[in-house]
């Protein structure tokens, strides 16, 4: 940021905050107005179209925390400016080759269009995979309620691929505890929706022999293994290292401060010895939408003053809210996504009303000037779901020449989902208690490590 010499005088916790109520002033603006806020603009009187020098780029930065996810663009969050502020790197041709190298299995949708589009050593777990050295994947979710949306899936679903092709066991942790601190919840309440949550992951597809799926509240009282580990990162973080990558501030609780530690825990083999005896040199590797990535940079700071290997990482883009890619999906609003328990009609309701369409104001003016894929959240979704890379590419064609308008694409998009998540609730319905149960029974995994 050129700007940055103005604020020396302010705290760094002072700016984020700033920033973040100045995005969210634009983004209800936006909302109101429909229309992006320009300063020397008043409401009422059309933009200069001019405004799109370098400047005004620049003064737009977006905004990504494990818990805020922020954007005035209607494309969504500028990703390559993500990796180089994350210090993470691009998912190039080069590394999916690789993998797919590596695997014999041709390379996940996901990797194919830059869903995952961003890592962290993913070269050196390829390394030790080819030299038949083990890896193991750990990944998670926050159950803030019963309700989870196509959104949530998309780590699950990736995952799930990396556990088929590469063959080796998964850690899920469901973080509970975080989120009886951080929501108006019970105890009881957050461990009920962990399991329910867990329900929907299992009904993904995951190998109960090679998966253990746990909630914080439960596993952490039972494993010592696993309380030890988050102890030795609780000693090796200050609070001002915390404050500086979380934002926390005086007037958290300490278990917000804490917590920290115990997404970190499970980066560590040895936080399971049930699985893993009390091996410490197994690598790590995290799939995770990015806003989770600074829970991992602590850790990857930590890790060799303690001894382990730093976790590498795979980080997946955000999946855009129906309304526009400005933000990421809130499980607390019914209309900002597409709910695993919608029925087909729901589903069709949804798109048709609520999904934010890059096409024109008249049909006339479509079939000349064509759509705009890149801010159409109907065509975003067929990026993660629509299997077929010669239909979707025939698709990108048409819309932005105006061959297919709106209605047909949304038409296309009902028709990819429907059936999507009638078999996800079919799943989900020969899920007994008794299966999450064994998935999160601390238990031996099965694998072929030496």
């Amino acid at each position: 940021m050129r700007q940055s010499h103005h604020f020396c005088f302010l705290s760094q916790d002072e700016i984020d905050s700033a920033v973040k109520m100045l995005l969210s002033l634009k983004m209800s603006y936006k909302a109101a107005m429909g229309e992006d806020y320009k300063a020397d603009c008043p409401p009422g009187n059309p933009a200069p179209t001019s405004n799109h020098g370098p400047d005004a780029a620049e003064a737009e930065e977006d905004f990504v925390d494990p818990w805020t996810v922020q954007t005035s663009s209607a494309k969504g969050i500028d990703y390559d400016k993500l990796i180089v502020r994350f210090g993470s790197s691009k998912i190039d041709k080069e590394l999916i080759n690789r993998i797919e190298r590596a695997t014999g299995q041709r390379p996940h949708r996901f990797l194919r269009r830059g869903i995952f589009f961003s890592h962290r050593d993913m070269n050196q777990v390829l390394d030790a995979y080819e030299n038949k050295k083990p890896f193991y994947l750990y990944t998670g979710r926050g159950p803030s309620s019963e309700a989870m949306h196509v959104g949530h899936l998309i780590p699950f679903i990736f995952t799930k691929w990396l556990q088929d092709v590469f063959n080796v066991p998964l850690v899920i942790q469901m973080t509970d505890d975080e989120k009886y601190l951080w929501k108006d919840l019970t105890l009881d309440q957050a461990y009920g929706y962990a399991v329910e949550n867990a329900k929907d992951i299992i009904a993904c597809g995951f190998d109960i022999n090679k998966t253990f799926i746990f909630s914080d509240l439960d596993y952490m009282g039972m494993s010592s293994g696993f309380y030890k580990n988050v102890v030795k990162i609780q000693k090796h973080v200050t609070f001002n290292q915390v404050k500086g990558i979380f934002g926390f501030t005086d007037s958290d609780s300490i278990g917000k401060i804490s917590f920290p530690a115990i997404q970190a825990a499970p980066s560590f083999s040895n936080s399971f010895p049930q699985i893993f005896q009390d091996r410490t040199d197994i690598q790590c590797l995290i799939p995770c939408a990015i806003d989770q990535d600074p829970y991992f940079r602590m850790t990857r700071d930590v890790a060799p003053r303690i001894g382990y290997p730093k976790p590498a990482l795979l980080h997946s883009t955000f999946f855009p809210a129906l309304q526009g890619a400005q933000t990421k999906m809130s499980a607390s609003d019914p209309n900002s996504s597409i709910f695993l328990t919608d029925t087909a009609k729901q589903i069709k309701t949804k798109v048709n009303k609520h999904a934010f369409s890059g096409g024109r104001d008249t049909i006339e003016e479509h079939r000349q000037f064509g759509g705009n894929c890149d801010v159409d959240v109907s065509f975003m979704y067929l990026t993660f779901f629509l299997e077929d890379d010669d239909k979707l590419e025939q698709i990108r064609k048409d819309y932005t020449s105006g061959a297919m308008l709106t209605g047909e694409l949304k038409k296309v998009l009902i028709e990819v989902l429907q059936p999507l998540i009638a078999e996800h609730q079919a799943r989900r319905k020969e899920v007994t208690d008794e299966i999450a149960k064994e998935f999160m029974t601390p238990r031996e995994l099965s694998f072929d490590f030496q």
